[in-house]
């Protein structure tokens, strides 16, 4: 196999290993929720979620350096260098040892503060939900250091191994959180199931780490002040861009538990399907970073940018694969996964929020190929705009509409986000040799056309309900199927409809 050859293989493997791990979540994604909610009280669930989520606030004391170690390493290896890459991955490893004190410290003062955070929290679920909230977080605060392990694994092109384990537990603990509320076990249980199943995956993350990468030394003699520096340099944007993603959507069910408590558990349904889409996303162009690396390693800039505008339209393409449905038949999926109620409920939050996420999203993949030259940092502004307009929004609307507000604040910061995108930052990312003009019409104008037939059947229902209503199974299936043909015909290029026609015995004409 000729290293051309060789380079599609690991690429195509690592995104198969990805999605993998996004359909382990995905499948959680889907499975919880129709039983929770058929299972607990709106309130239940909802304070459930509230857990949940300001648990998931530890991965923001990640500060990109997962992401590091593993463009470090990648970069490292490609080079030969494996002193400054080793040197590196020890320091990571202190600096998340110390972020990890910090996450449990803070989870524990969060739990105190609960009731006074969310007043309007039922007092019934006020002592399980402190519990629960410490145990889950000082969990994830443990695993902030044993992400070092993925990422040297991820660096070293080998996805699968923390894609199998990262499934597993996932899968385990769904399973296990179904048994607990089954037998009615309260909000502690759930979240002591959660804790065990995520301690037990960090000690299969370091074991193999000793099985199939003894050569990446770690060791507190190989800490450094350079290798320190290094990380703050490179980690720094990762951290705004955090911090932003932070204002973006880690906020939205806290906002909605502080202005619309009655509202958090469906917003979290809403939100369950956007972090579906997401997943799916992450996981197949989070291997755009290492990938990019090594080709900014070899000063490759005008194969950084075909991989830009290809990347963008099939993520593009993807984005309406998913949305699509979920914007013109909203009610009928969301009753048959979780109830009529929740979908009476969730149905306009749920068309908000796909309609903004799949506007901020088509910037993905020049996320990405950001991250792995090294470029992030050139790009900040962006990030901070899109959350400080999106939470800006979120909390005006969201003291006047609720939940529906907090939504609404999130589709006008994914605006504002691509906007700025578009006039101030590709032109200035000039490691990656792309045409803007190229970039808007080949990655994204090219698969907005495609969808054209399903736009039309989604605005049609909106102005005209009752009569979409009388053949909304014939609209949408003519749409559908004028929508595949749209994107095998104007989606997809040449070589890409000849690679399809090859893998199923096709010779392309």
């Amino acid at each position: 196999m000729n290293n051309g050859n060789l380079g599609k293989f690991i690429l195509v493997k690592n995104a198969i290993a990805n999605v993998a791990r996004g359909s382990s979540s995905a499948l959680v994604a889907i499975a919880l929720p129709p039983f929770l909610t058929r299972s607990m009280s709106p309130d239940a669930y909802g304070t459930w979620a509230l857990i949940l989520q300001i648990s998931a606030y530890v991965g923001y004391l990640d500060f990109g350096i997962q992401t590091a170690v593993g463009r470090f390493v990648a970069h490292a290896t490609e080079k030969g260098d494996a002193e400054s890459r080793d040197s590196l991955v020890s320091t990571s490893l202190a600096a998340l040892s110390a972020a990890g004190m910090i996450a449990i410290t803070f989870s524990i003062v969060v739990a105190v503060m609960l009731p006074h955070l969310f007043k309007q929290l039922p007092s019934i679920f006020v002592t399980d939900a402190r519990i629960a909230l410490v145990l889950v977080s000082s969990s994830l605060a443990v695993g902030l250091p044993a992400s070092v392990f993925n990422g040297i694994f991820i660096g070293l092109q080998r996805y699968e191994v923390p894609a199998a384990i990262i499934a597993g537990s996932r899968l385990v603990a769904a399973v296990l959180v179904i048994l607990v509320v089954k037998f009615g076990g309260t909000l502690t249980r759930m979240g002591a199931v959660m804790a065990a199943i995520n301690l037990a995956s960090y000690v299969l993350q370091y074991l193999m780490y000793r099985r199939l990468a003894p050569s990446v030394r770690i060791s507190t003699r190989l800490v450094s002040r350079a290798a320190g520096r290094e990380l703050f340099d490179y980690c720094l944007s990762l951290t705004i861009w955090s911090f932003a993603t932070l204002l973006v959507t880690g906020l939205d069910i806290i906002l909605v538990g502080i202005f619309d408590f009655r509202s958090v558990a469906y917003y979290t349904i809403a939100a369950t399907l956007i972090t579906f889409i997401l997943g799916l996303q992450n996981a197949i162009f989070g291997v755009l970073i290492p990938a990019s690396a090594v080709l900014a390693a070899r000063n490759r800039a005008s194969e950084l940018g075909e991989m830009l505008i290809s990347s963008t339209r099939l993520g593009m393409l993807l984005l309406f694969v998913t949305g699509l449905p979920l914007l013109v038949a909203t009610k009928p999926i969301l009753s048959l996964w979780v109830g009529p109620v929740y979908a009476q409920n969730t149905a306009l939050l749920l068309r908000v929020l796909v309609l903004a996420n799949i506007i901020r999203m088509s910037a993905l993949p020049y996320a990405m190929l950001l991250i792995g030259t090294g470029q992030q940092r050139l790009v900040i502004v962006t990030p901070l705009l899109e959350g400080c307009s999106n939470l800006f929004i979120s909390i005006v609307a969201g003291t006047v509409m609720g939940a529906a507000g907090v939504a609404i604040g999130t589709l006008v910061g994914s605006i504002v986000g691509i906007l700025v995108n578009i006039i101030y930052n590709i032109p200035r990312t000039t490691a990656i040799g792309v045409d803007l003009v190229t970039y808007l019409k080949e990655g994204l104008l090219r698969p907005v056309l495609c969808i054209t037939p399903m736009l039309f059947v989604f605005i049609s229902k909106l102005v005209f309900p009752s009569v979409v209503e009388t053949m909304q199974i014939e609209l949408f299936l003519a749409a559908a199927l004028s929508t595949l043909l749209a994107f095998w015909s104007l989606g997809l290029t040449v070589s890409q409809r000849s690679r399809v026609l090859s893998v199923f015995g096709f010779a392309a004409r």
